[in-house]
């Protein structure tokens, strides 16, 4: 396993009974990279993230983390990882203190409590209440303390911002970020669309317990179909730019045409030189316009 990849997962393979949860998952997460999972519930992202940490194991394939394997050596690993998953069970009659002292405890008292308090103080989370009297996004935030408290090499994170208002989704941005610029690699599954956009650098969909898709966020968005509005100073006809690569004339008027482009805009911009444009906007899809074109047409995806 190369130095320069901090995951690795070559046929994944996961079965829970006749539901086939992953189907040959090939993964690799670079070190240092934040990298978004993408797929909607029951698609195989919490599945792979517990192979990944042995906490199940896979009935086909192999599976490298920082350079070990899991299999043989899980405490090294978790020694080493930091792990929110999605539904995070504690003692309820614990309060967050004693929380996190016990995962402090877990990890043989070594955590630097100076910056435990800075992560409780950012995130708003009260430390004395029992959790069972704490809301839901309370809960989540320990967990996210938890993961990040010991300053791990690997943070791995199961819907990283479940339940938690959008001030406190971004103070949890910033820590992530700021984790990476200290060397972490981080890998989270989601399926909120504007989180994957926001955090990610790199995004893997995966479909039905198969990865359909792994590219950069940017050029997945830049590649994909857009849309562009053209005014002009007066009417003209506009047929001849149903003949450019890539462009299909969605609506128009006597001096606005709507076009839908897929790929590079240059053949678009050279073809209306030789208009009179007085305004041309285009409009980039969503993360979330481009994750549902891989499910689209299949009644068994949400």
């Amino acid at each position: 396993m190369s130095e320069k990849i901090a995951l690795m997962a070559e046929g994944l393979v996961k079965s829970y009974g006749r539901v086939h949860a992953l189907r040959g998952v090939d993964l690799e997460v670079r070190r240092g990279e934040i990298l978004g999972y993408l797929g909607p519930n029951g698609a195989g992202k919490t599945t792979t993230v517990r192979c990944l940490l042995d906490l199940i194991r896979p009935d086909e394939g192999t599976v490298r983390v920082l350079g070990l394997d899991p299999q043989a050596d899980p405490v090294a690993v978790r020694a080493r990882t930091g792990y929110l998953p999605g539904e995070l069970q504690l003692d309820p009659n614990l309060t967050a203190q004693g929380a996190l002292q016990y995962f402090n405890a877990l990890r043989g008292n070594q955590v630097d409590w100076g910056f435990v308090h800075q992560l409780v103080e950012r995130l708003d989370l009260p430390l004395k209440r029992p959790l069972k009297n704490l809301s839901h996004g309370n809960k989540q935030k320990v967990g996210v303390v938890q993961a990040l408290m010991h300053r791990p090499e690997l943070i791995l994170l199961d819907e990283p911002t479940l339940g938690l208002d959008p001030l406190m989704q971004q103070e949890v941005y910033r820590l992530l970020r700021e984790a990476q610029a200290h060397g972490a690699t981080i890998f989270f599954s989601s399926h909120i669309m504007g989180e994957v956009e926001t955090l990610a650098e790199r995004v893997a969909i995966i479909r039905q317990g198969a990865i359909v898709e792994v590219a950069e966020t940017s050029s997945l968005i830049n590649r994909a179909l857009r849309r562009a509005k053209i005014r002009f100073r007066e009417a003209v006809d506009v047929d001849s730019l149903a003949n450019v690569p890539g462009v299909t004339i969605l609506s128009r008027n006597e001096t606005i045409v709507i076009l839908q482009v897929e790929g590079a805009m240059d053949e678009l911009i050279k073809a209306l030189a030789s208009f009179p444009v007085s305004d041309f906007e285009t409009e980039r899809p969503s993360l979330e316009e481009i994750f549902l074109a891989y499910y689209e047409g299949d009644p068994k995806e949400e």
